[in-house]
């Protein structure tokens, strides 16, 4: 398996109550601004939310929404 294969799946900016959907190598959500949520990269946004609620990465799970990944210069 390739290494960045690992990192595949669902980030949370919980700063900015969003979420990105990583399945390229393209761009990688850095710590500590963004938190690894889950590796399942179908996951509904209300799956994810509750996600999130349980494992307690933002104090609103509910106002979290997609984002969108960062150009790259």
């Amino acid at each position: 398996m390739l290494p960045h294969i690992s990192k595949f799946g669902i980030y949370l900016n919980p700063d900015e109550h969003k979420v990105v959907r990583i399945t390229s190598p393209y761009w990688f959500p850095e710590e500590p601004e963004w938190v690894y949520v889950t590796n399942e990269v179908n996951e509904t946004l209300l799956n994810i939310r509750q996600i999130i609620r349980n494992k307690e990465l933002a104090r609103e799970p509910d106002s979290v929404t997609w984002g969108r990944i960062p150009l790259k210069d």
